[in-house]
């Protein structure tokens, strides 16, 4: 559990036992138009919850364990997200992340700047919305090397474009995940703009957390779910694949997927040529 001070536009210190997650409301505060509401936030992975959005709330993302090796922020809305538009600061303005009432779909994801601190801009929508608002996201710090850092912030547009063989090469050594298995189903979802894959009877070669478990039938083989975006048109297919990609919010995300024999070929192919460029064993 992280504990420390958060600093109020005000000046007036508060203390919080989590400083991973802030949820502060527009109904609490200064009333003044124009007024910002700032947290810092000591985390390198959290929640901000805003209720009844009013003026702007300027969150700065600092954690203890900050250093150059953050290469990325991501953000993701949660269910409900209403009454506000997320902005990130740039030292020529804000660019947009999410707008009001974005969809719980795929993390928006940009680069930090190492030499700088990280602060997201929440600015509250004018007044008009019926009922109750709320502006949720989770966040997350991406550390230098992973692969969710190339992945959300620059493959996006690319993500249903086949992967060439130097680049299956560089997901193999580089992916948060590295798993070989066949797919049991594929399902869609129309309101995330996602597809997502079900793997089966696979073996894990690499994964940064447990999104692929064993299966339960003590067979010693495991199983997970891999999301994609529905634009990619993604199908079952039979046979063995080898699956990569990046973890973002406790969810694997698709890269690189070829066909298991083909990889086998091209990898063998770059280990006589001395041109695989880690360490992997697929024995």
């Amino acid at each position: 559990m992280c504990k420390g001070w958060i600093q109020i536009a005000n000046d007036e210190p508060i203390r919080y036992a989590n400083l991973c997650l802030f949820v502060p409301s527009g109904l609490v505060g200064s009333p003044q138009t124009g007024s910002v509401q700032q947290v810092r936030l000591r985390c390198s992975a959290g929640s901000v919850t805003w209720f009844s959005p009013r003026h702007a709330l300027r969150v700065v993302l600092q954690p203890n364990v900050w250093s150059a090796r953050h290469a990325a922020v991501c953000v993701k809305a949660l269910r409900g997200f209403h009454g506000a538009a997320v902005y990130v600061e740039r030292a020529a303005g804000l660019d947009l992340l999410l707008q009001d009432e974005e969809s719980p779909e795929q993390a928006r994801c940009f680069r930090a700047h190492k030499a700088q601190t990280v602060a997201i801009f929440l600015l509250a929508s004018p007044q008009g919305h019926a009922g109750p608002s709320v502006v949720g996201f989770r966040y997350e710090l991406l550390r230098e090397g992973s692969s969710s850092t190339e992945v959300q912030t620059s493959k996006v547009e690319a993500a249903c474009r086949p992967c060439n063989d130097s680049e299956i090469l560089k997901a193999v050594c580089s992916s948060d995940f590295v798993v070989r298995g066949s797919i049991r189903n594929v399902s869609h979802d129309s309101e995330r703009k996602t597809s997502v894959v079900e793997v089966q009877k696979g073996r894990v070669y690499r994964q940064r957390s447990g999104v692929f478990e064993r299966e339960p039938d003590h067979s010693g083989s495991w199983h997970g779910h891999i999301h994609t975006l529905l634009q990619c048109g993604v199908k079952a297919g039979a046979g063995q694949f080898l699956f990569t990609g990046a973890e973002l919010f406790g969810e694997a995300w698709l890269g690189c997927a070829p066909r298991f024999k083909d990889f086998q070929t091209l990898y063998h192919s770059a280990k006589r040529a001395h041109q695989m460029p880690c360490d992997f064993s697929i024995d």
